[in-house]
């Protein structure tokens, strides 16, 4: 895993990467928007995740996220592509594990880079590239008591 950094703006002599985590904890938003901080960067883009109460026309009661053993090394590999294919100044990615409620945050992805159309496309591509290729899945309960796994 990437280091942190204590202090915005703080610069990593080669990695962009700051933070990457698969967690079984609640998620930070502002531990992940402070991991990119960057006074080269002029746009910063951050994607939140929540759990919601429905699913293709379905109630939702709850879900949980099982990971393989090689989830954050295929993080990694994830991240270090978008910032090979992008100009970006820092990167961070976390994905919760575990049962998690309605409301709950699942992800949180944030990108900075010189100017907002890079941050904004840098971003979406890491949650995309996460979300197909990061084996993690999806287990959701539905309000019928059915269930169905996503992903797996």
């Amino acid at each position: 895993m990437a280091r942190t950094y204590d202090h915005p703006g703080e610069l990593a002599a080669t990695d962009p990467v700051r933070l990457l985590a698969v967690r079984d904890t609640p998620l930070s938003v502002d531990e992940v928007f402070a991991a990119v901080g960057d006074h080269a960067a002029g746009g910063t883009a951050l994607f939140v995740g929540t759990v919601r109460d429905h699913d293709g026309g379905a109630g939702v009661r709850g879900l949980g996220y099982s990971a393989h053993p090689t989830a954050e090394a295929e993080l990694r590999r994830v991240a270090e592509k978008v910032a090979a294919d992008f100009p970006v100044r820092a990167l961070a990615a976390v994905h919760r594990v575990g049962d998690l409620e309605i409301g709950d945050l699942a992800v949180v992805v944030a990108v900075s880079c010189p100017h907002r159309a890079e941050a904004f496309e840098a971003c979406r591509r890491l949650i995309d590239d996460l979300k197909r290729e990061v084996p993690i899945w999806k287990h959701q309960v539905f309000s019928d008591g059915t269930e169905e796994w996503v992903g797996a």
